[in-house]
């Protein structure tokens, strides 16, 4: 079925024949329907069809999450409509024409914008300092606007499970709190959803999947500033955790989803001063524990 020539969407034109390739393929297009359903990321009830804004890069998990979300949709197992957007932000180098001409070739619908959020990073932080934060913060920015602009529900972006990984574990060593990036939420001004629907994808099969595929990758550091150091070494810290131990990342992944609020501190999840022996009683052969509200 995936190597069909006639039914397959053009970003799989010159797809591997390879066993190997065929497992990763299929691996992450489960992965991908498995955060979709799991986290309900397809609005229901609309009169027409929800329109997605697909974040674009050019990176390889960028590349990745557009490639499956089309094969899901030529499959008719993604009833939505598919913009990919990418943002030009004014990064010395960046090679402009690489990703206009790719998606014309491939036949996606797309919307490339340039904004100069480059020199206000510049600007605005300190030398020596990361321009990941502030960078990171004009962009969601300027994608809100543009998914508005473009009658889309949604802003897809393409975090996978070691980028949720991470992130969990700086805010554990550095921030003093139990979070990470949600595979949905809602933004502040309460009018767009953020999806994430590589929640469930390693890193190393987006590696794998884009350079089987050689989709024209784009560096992620033409701005000269690399992610920030806290960054690099929770990375470090889980590559270690992984060599020694195969399989880690993914049990780590599995506990994000699997919390016990009893079995913490925090009194705003848990009430803790209202738990009795009785009500022990009643909960010993139930998983389902008293919680505030």
């Amino acid at each position: 079925m995936l190597d069909d020539a006639d039914d397959i969407h053009p970003l799989f034109y010159g797809a591997p024949k390879t066993t190997e390739f065929k497992k990763l393929r299929k691996r992450i297009v489960q992965n991908v329907r498995e955060a979709i359903e799991q986290y309900g990321m397809i609005e229901r009830g609309t009169a027409t069809p929800p329109k997605w804004l697909v974040c674009l890069s050019g990176g390889k998990d960028s590349y990745t999450l557009l490639a499956i979300l089309h094969e899901l949709k030529w499959r008719g197992l993604l009833p939505v409509d598919l913009l990919a957007c990418n943002l030009d932000q004014g990064q010395p180098d960046f090679p402009a024409t690489v990703l206009p001409e790719f998606l014309e070739k491939m036949g996606v619908p797309h919307r490339i914008e340039y904004q100069d959020t480059y020199s206000i990073v510049v600007d605005k932080v300190p030398q020596g300092r990361t321009y990941c934060a502030l960078c990171s913060r004009l962009r969601r920015g300027n994608l809100y606007r543009i998914a508005r602009e473009e009658g889309c529900s949604a802003v897809v972006l393409g975090h996978h499970r070691d980028d949720i990984l991470e992130t969990f574990f700086m805010n554990l060593f550095h921030g003093g709190r139990l979070a990470t990036m949600p595979p949905k939420l809602v933004n502040e001004e309460g009018d767009l959803f953020l999806y994430r629907p590589l929640a469930h994808v390693a890193e190393a099969d987006c590696e794998k999947f884009a350079q089987s595929m050689r989709y024209p990758i784009i560096p992620c550091d033409l701005c000269g500033s690399q992610d920030g150091l806290q960054r690099q070494q929770v990375k470090a810290i889980l590559d270690g955790w992984e060599k020694n131990s195969p399989g880690r990342r993914q049990v780590m992944f599995r506990a994000l989803t699997n919390a016990r609020p009893s079995h913490l501190l925090d009194s705003q999840l848990f009430d803790f001063k209202g738990l009795s022996t009785e009500m022990a009683k009643d909960n010993e052969n139930s998983q389902e524990i008293p919680k505030l509200g």
